[in-house]
This record gives C-alpha cells, sequence and structure tokens, in this order.
C-alpha cells in the first residue's frame, strides 16, 4: 500500500440503500443532495461520492438529475467530485454509466462483482412509509442480484477510464473482488496508483469483523505491493471503527449517510457533514493530517476539474 500520514476523507451522501423512511435526514431530492455535499465538503471531505435520486427519493441513473445538484457542488466546492457507477441492481450498466460518461469527473466508483447485496431487513425496521415504492425497493434486493460481470467491469474501465480519463474507487465488497481487480491490472487495463475501497457489512458480502479489514489489507498488499492506496468503511454501526482503522493503516477514510444513517448509539446523524467532521477530529487525536482536495488529486493522480464535463450553474 501506499501508506501516508495524510489522509483524504471521502463523505458518501445519500447513495441508493437507504430510504427516505429510514431518516428525516436523508438527502432526497436533488437540491438536498447538492445541498449535502456542499457541507460535507466545507466540513473538510476531499471527495463527495454522489448518487442522484428523483424528487421521491428514488435512485436516479439520469444525466439531467445530476444536473441539478452537479454544477453547484463544482461552483461551491474545489472537492474532488466522485460519481458512482453503481446506481441501483435494476439499472442497466448504460443507465449505470449515463451520468458519469456525460460528466466525464475525476473519479467514479466501480463495483468489482456481482454479487448478493441484501438490504431487504430494512422492511423489517419500518412501519410507515413515505413514498409508495420504498417496500417493495428493499424487498427486492433479496431476490435480485447486482450485476457487474467481468464484461461490464472491463465495459466500464474501457468507455469511461480511457475514453474520459476518470479514475476509479474500486469497490471491493470481499476478498474475491481484490482478485478480480488484480486481473484487470494484469491486463493493463488499471494503472497505478489506484484506490481500493474496502466495503464491510453488507449482507452478501465480507462481514464487519475487524479483523477482515487487516486481512483484506494484507491480501491487497501481496497482490498489489506499493501500486494502490487504500479506504475502507463498514455499512452501519462500525462505520466508524472501520474508517478509522483504515487511516491507523496508512490508508484512508470514508464517511457519510450513504453508509450510516447514525452518528452514535441510537442517534440519527443529522448530516454526512456532521459525520465528516467526527472523523477528522478522530484522526487529528491519531496525529494524522487532512488531506485538501488538490493534495487527494495528486495522491490519485487525478486529471483535475477543468478536464471535467461537469458544466457552470
Amino acid at each position: 500500500m501506499i501508506s501516508s500520514n495524510k489522509v483524504i476523507v471521502s463523505a458518501a451522501v445519500t447513495g441508493s440503500v437507504h430510504i427516505p423512511s429510514m431518516s428525516e435526514y436523508l438527502p432526497v431530492t436533488p437540491e438536498e443532495i447538492g445541498q449535502a455535499a456542499v457541507e460535507a465538503a466545507q466540513a473538510g471531505a476531499a471527495i463527495v461520492h454522489l448518487h442522484a435520486r428523483y424528487d421521491d427519493g428514488r435512485p436516479s441513473p439520469e444525466p439531467e438529475t445530476f444536473a441539478r445538484f452537479l454544477p453547484r457542488v463544482a461552483a461551491e466546492t474545489d472537492a474532488v467530485i466522485n460519481i458512482s457507477t453503481g446506481g441501483a441492481s435494476s439499472m442497466t450498466i448504460e443507465d449505470r454509466l449515463a451520468a458519469a460518461t456525460t460528466f466525464s469527473p475525476e473519479l467514479a466508483s466501480l463495483n468489482m462483482g456481482t454479487m448478493n447485496f441484501v438490504f431487504a431487513g430494512i422492511a423489517d425496521r419500518i412501519t410507515e412509509y413515505r413514498f409508495p415504492w420504498e417496500r417493495d425497493y428493499v424487498l427486492a434486493s433479496y431476490s435480485h442480484p447486482f450485476t457487474n460481470t467481468f464484461d461490464k467491469i472491463e465495459y466500464t474501465l474501457r468507455e469511461l477510464g480511457e475514453g474520459n480519463g476518470t479514475r476509479f474507487e474500486f469497490e471491493c465488497y470481499d476478498i474475491g473482488h481484490l482478485y478480480s481487480l488484480a486481473h484487470f491490472v494484469d491486463r493493463g487495463l488499471v494503472q497505478a496508483p489506484f484506490l481500493v475501497q474496502g466495503v464491510f457489512g453488507i449482507l452478501g458480502g465480507i462481514g464487519a469483523d475487524i479483523e477482515n479489514l487487516d486481512y483484506m489489507v494484507q491480501t491487497a498488499d501481496r497482490l498489489f505491493g506499493d501500486d494502490y492506496t487504500y479506504s475502507a468503511f463498514a455499512a452501519g454501526r462500525k462505520q466508524m471503527e472501520f474508517t478509522t482503522r483504515s487511516a491507523e493503516l496508512g490508508g484512508h477514510s470514508r464517511v457519510g449517510l450513504e453508509d450510516n444513517i447514525f452518528i452514535g448509539k441510537g442517534e440519527k446523524a443529522v448530516s454526512s457533514a456532521q459525520q465528516v467532521e467526527k472523523i477528522i477530529g478522530t484522526l487529528r487525536g491519531l496525529g494524522k493530517e487532512i488531506a485538501t482536495p488538490d493534495e487527494a488529486r495528486e495522491m490519485l493522480h487525478l486529471k483535475g476539474r477543468a478536464a471535467t464535463n461537469i458544466p457552470a450553474p
């Protein structure tokens, strides 16, 4: 791993798993997503990881939806804009790449495999729904896997990476995803230095046991040596424990309401910015420095904001 005392903090402000009925603080509309991203950047996040939603909170792949908040984020912050290519399991690969290929961001997420990505248990905890689509949406995850086959991964690397100069946050939900990534590295489709994002605690992926994080880093070290840098988080209550441990190992940190709607036991986070402030306080207590957006660009070899297609407001 490329180890650093400067920690890149990423903020994932809404995602496509949590539904509006889970928290009144979850950004739902495009305008709310834009506001949440600006606040997270102002709190110290060098990267904002962005999904889009329609006005009723349904995940949206449409560039037109992203266009309702991306210009504001670009105008009001210098944060690295990271556009998700994950979206929802119902989306085609063309859907999932539509916004990223339109706006050609500096960074985009890329899930490294097909997997069971189950969050149906949310339905057991919700008694009243804000929107009629929510219950069926979460229950569908029990029977509909997230599909990202090798041909889809290669298509993304070529279309978005080679075609647009976008680099990737390689999301690895299990040890096998590291070996999948190694396959594309060996074929020359992934260039160093690259960012591996370890994701723990998703039902269908690797569990949120802290020993698993250490093992994933050890495995990545064997596969990639000094060609990669690392970040990690756990979905849910172990969010802060995992992202702190990632930094202790010389890697980076990700927080945000996409990953966890709480700030403490039984206390909902009022924003992703609140979580950014908390992790930055923890990291500084460990003697770590917080990377600025431009330092993150240099560390990740990004092409720079000027080379994107994100329009002015």
